[in-house]
């Protein structure tokens, strides 16, 4: 059966639903990737803009420094995706600080972490709060004695996620190597590796500069940001470096562009137009696919969860007759129907026991969250309300709009039986996996309230197989 659209545009019950076409007019990835870039954002716990203005920051200081085009090239994609491998640590530092980690990793990244004072400090207020003083003194003897070792192990992971996901992404080892670098610090005091001077990669050098200065700048205010970059040249920065940005932050057009609401127009528009790269169709399924893996490297207990649930939802779409075009559109609906979520601590992502009412309302918003993020990408408009209502259900009794019946498209019926699928299919903290005769039995139980009855029975038909062929 394969479902059209009435002029209307209002879906009819899996008989209508949204009419995806081949990519039109000229798409440019630094378009897609710097929307996407606030994802990075919120698994960092930082404002929105953030590897938009490090990127604004960073170019001009490229500029400064008498890069050509091919190296700017290079810098302006280590800029915008330097932040790839962030949410690969996000499980690991809320166990070992106990707290929410996205407010631990945005008030780690104004700590001088060459300052034995200053890190004694992060360590004190960011340990275990609100835990009894025993546990936290079991946190803070494990920092105190391992914190070396921890440290390079959180960089490690994060640094070497990152640049092979801009590997696979397409990028040259140039961008690579200056994401897998970003903390090398230039006296040889950083990680993961503990390189030195000139055997930092530039692209690293710029990219580290660039972040800092965005992130005091933010916080405290140009002159702030200047200070801290004074203060670091030659600990943390090179100096070359550092001149370079300082010139460029004489002109008032650095700070300016800054707090222009079009900041993504003139971001993109510093991309060298000799070395713009166009993408395809296939482009965009990689870029799909890439910011899947982010998405799931936040929690062990999602490792996965988005490749299952775009290959349980295509096999729901076969199954109920969708073309082919519109099935390869579902399935980035379905890859990134949780990027949300990398705005949800891991604290409440990974939590054991039952979620207090102020922790389900901080789930809730990744739905919320994953539909602002996917219309920053024009290519993306339709999908985003499509993924982001993935949480809705049939008796109106979903989130966070509360649509109901019909009133929820196609797609997004299809995504949601694949998603409550593989949630009961797969381990999760509070319970083993269940299998696959118990999961179907469970959602039978659903049907027509939480879970379209048609979309189940679809499921139910290839449900043997996909478990069969999912690795």
């Amino acid at each position: 059966m394969n479902a059209v659209v009435e002029p209307s545009g209002r879906p009819d019950r899996l008989k209508r639903a949204l009419c995806y076409g081949e990519l039109s007019g000229t798409l440019r990835l630094a378009q897609i990737i710097g929307a996407l870039s606030y994802a990075l954002d919120l698994t960092e716990g930082q404002p929105p803009g953030h590897c938009l203005r490090c990127c604004w920051i960073g170019m001009h200081t490229g500029r400064a420094l008498g890069l050509d085009p091919g190296a700017l090239s290079q810098l302006y994609y280590t800029l915008l995706l330097k932040d790839t491998g962030c949410s690969s640590n996000a499980a690991r530092l809320w166990e070992l600080y106990g707290g929410d980690e996205l407010v631990t990793k945005r008030n780690f990244k104004q700590v001088d972490s060459q300052s034995m004072l200053q890190l004694a400090r992060f360590v004190l207020r960011h340990a275990g709060p609100g835990e009894a003083l025993r546990e936290r003194v079991k946190r803070l003897i494990n920092l105190y004695r391992n914190g070396e070792r921890l440290a390079t192990e959180l960089v490690h992971t994060r640094c070497e996620r990152g640049a092979d996901i801009v590997r696979r992404l397409g990028f040259g080892e140039s961008v690579a190597e200056g994401i897998f670098s970003l903390d090398e610090h230039w006296n040889g005091h950083g990680r993961p590796q503990g390189l030195r001077a000139a055997a930092i990669p530039l692209n690293a050098r710029i990219a580290l500069l660039a972040q800092v200065v965005d992130v005091f700048n933010t916080v405290a205010g140009e002159q702030s940001a200047c200070t801290e970059v004074r203060r670091r040249i030659g600990s943390w920065f090179d100096p070359e470096v550092a001149a370079a940005f300082l010139a460029a932050a004489k002109h008032t057009a650095l700070w300016s562009g800054l707090r222009e609401p079009d900041l993504e127009e003139r971001v993109w528009a510093l991309e060298p137009a000799a070395h713009t790269i166009v993408i395809d169709e296939e482009r965009l399924d990689s870029i799909a696919e890439a910011f899947a893996d982010v998405i799931d490297a936040k929690s062990s207990f999602t490792y996965g969860h988005s490749q299952r649930v775009a290959q349980y939802a295509d096999a729901i779409a076969v199954e109920l007759g969708m073309d082919a075009r519109r099935r390869r559109w579902l399935r980035r609906g379905a890859l990134l129907h949780d990027i949300g979520k990398l705005g949800v601590s891991n604290g409440i992502l990974d939590k054991p026991g039952r979620l207090a009412a102020e922790e389900w309302e901080a789930v809730k918003r990744h739905a919320r969250f994953t539909e602002d993020i996917l219309l920053r990408v024009r290519v993306f408009g339709e999908i985003a309300p499509i993924a982001g209502a993935h949480h809705e259900r049939p008796d109106g009794t979903g989130y966070p709009k509360g649509l109901a019946g019909d009133a929820i498209l196609l797609e997004t019926r299809i995504i949601t039986a694949a998603d409550i699928f593989d949630a009961i299919t797969a381990a999760r903290p509070y319970r083993g996996a269940i299998a696959l005769e118990q999961a179907l039995a469970l959602m039978e139980r659903e049907r027509d309230s939480a879970i379209d009855g048609q979309c189940l029975d679809a499921l139910m038909k290839t449900a043997p197989w996909i478990i069969a062929s999912t690795p």
